[in-house]
């Protein structure tokens, strides 16, 4: 039996398929926009949820989302606005006036708003700050002044900090009288007196607690205390291993500054994982609403790279032009041998990387990781090679020639798995991301030692020998 649900979320209800906008209500907001009917598509979008009118926006084609934005009025909020994809953001921004921008950003947290500034030109963002309360345009300014994807930028400001010489029921009265009923949190700090964070007390303590308790009597004092520069990815790791649901962030004097929770964290973990896929492939961004330029300009960089490596394989191939020429059997196998060890390499390097970005690999692990992808790499080696080596032999009818090809195999898959391991921790080691440019080297790597090792064999081993 189908839920009953109000006449708002039955509507809504109706607009989505399987949890996503129907192709059938897009199009009817599309028509609404390029018919000028404002009233229209105000009425479609009204039953829905935030974040489904944002991927409402990102179905729709470019020129038609400051039009939408235009119509929809007052249900294009802050959190339409904070749910927005970045590059789709953009173009809704367009449409409203910097005063408005102004508005919505006083309506978010400081880090959703410093999301949306930080994408601002410089005159842009100079115009929206004036127009902000001067408390506001004083937290935004101090966030922008810390590095781009650090605790700094992630962290939110509001936040509650109570002294521990005060009751429960004292906290209680001071945050019904002092905090914004749309403020979230989940644990309230205790600092001394120089504002340092000395514990915590979850909200379910607050509320189970006798009121005449004292604050300092019932508080947790071992936290997790997040640096205001630490990088937010080993923040998505800090709450991931100590399953953390907020924690406080202090700067270099150990005061508490902010607060960071942990449904901003879950798309931190989301976003680096992404961004690490992505990398892996050279495609940038991968963001569909990427513009069409600046998406060539990133993968053209790692094709280009791709064709310099491919030159070295290529290379390696013509200096055995002479054995190829006479048994040409030699240039169908040997981009077998290379492909296999490819495969291998990119399966090492991906779990490496991955180790490396979640801090499970690190120096005193190294060797013990090497070793354990060489007896990887041996045992997959020598399953592979022996298939490669039988199967040449039968379909050629030539055993000599099997041999080789499965040795040719067993090298390449070793090498590969040495290489896979060994360049992104290379990388790592002299402060570039492994997952931008290891695959480009593990390739040229496993390509040309794959061609070096098989028509390199069959040259020592003779032709004559194979034919």
């Amino acid at each position: 039996m189908d839920p009953i649900l109000p006449p708002d979320a039955e509507l809504a209800h109706e607009a989505l398929e399987e949890g996503r906008l129907s192709r059938g209500f897009v199009a009817d907001v599309s028509a609404a926009v390029d018919n000028g009917d404002d009233e229209a598509a105000r009425a479609l979008a009204a039953p829905l949820h935030p974040a489904d009118i944002a991927d409402l926006f990102g179905l729709l084609s470019e020129d038609r989302r400051a039009p939408l934005a235009r119509a929809l009025g007052e249900l294009l909020d802050a959190e339409v606005i904070a749910e927005l994809d970045d590059y789709v953001r953009e173009d809704v921004l367009a449409a409203l006036s910097m005063g408005e921008v102004a508005v919505v950003l006083t309506q978010l947290d400081t880090d959703d708003a410093v999301a949306i500034i930080e994408d601002l030109e410089a005159d842009e963002q100079a115009e929206v700050l004036q127009a902000l309360a001067p408390a506001d345009r004083a937290d935004i300014e101090a966030a922008l002044n810390y590095p781009e994807e650090s605790a700094g930028r992630l962290m939110q400001r509001e936040l509650v900090a109570v002294p521990e010489n005060v009751t429960v029921g004292e906290v209680i009265e001071r945050v019904r009288a002092t905090i914004d009923p749309a403020t979230d949190f989940w644990e309230i700090f205790v600092v001394d007196d120089r504002q340092h964070p000395i514990g915590t007390m979850r909200l379910s303590w607050l509320l189970t607690t006798p009121p005449e308790f004292s604050v300092g009597d019932v508080m947790q004092r071992e936290q997790t205390l997040i640096p205001v520069d630490m990088d937010q990815e080993e923040v998505a790791l800090q709450f991931q291993k100590y399953a953390l649901i907020s924690a406080a962030v202090v700067d270099g004097g150990g005061k508490l500054v902010g607060v960071i929770t942990v449904d901003d964290i879950v798309h931190i973990i989301q976003e680096e994982a992404g961004e690490d896929a992505l990398k892996l492939s050279g495609a940038g961004d991968g963001d569909i609403n990427e513009p069409v330029f600046e998406t060539y300009k990133t993968r053209s960089r790692w094709l280009i790279a791709n064709l310099g490596t491919g030159l070295i394989s290529a290379s390696i191939i013509y200096a055995f032009e002479p054995t190829i020429e006479k048994l040409v059997v030699l240039a169908a196998l040997s981009p077998i041998v290379a492909s296999v060890g490819g495969n291998a390499g990119t399966q090492t390097m991906a779990v490496t990387v991955r180790a490396l970005a979640t801090n499970q690999l690190t120096d005193t692990n190294t060797r013990r990781t090497i070793w354990r992808e060489i007896r990887v790499a041996m045992l997959n080696g020598g399953t592979i090679a022996t298939l490669m080596g039988v199967g040449t032999a039968v379909l050629f009818g030539n055993p000599v020639l099997g041999a080789v090809i499965a040795m040719a195999a067993l090298f390449n898959i070793l090498v590969a798995g040495l290489a896979g391991v060994l360049v992104p921790v290379t990388l790592d080691r002299f402060g570039a991301d492994p997952a931008v440019a290891s695959s480009v080297f593990v390739t040229m790597t496993t390509d040309s030692m794959g061609f070096l090792g098989f028509l390199g064999l069959a040259t020592l081993v003779g032709v004559a020998s194979l034919t």
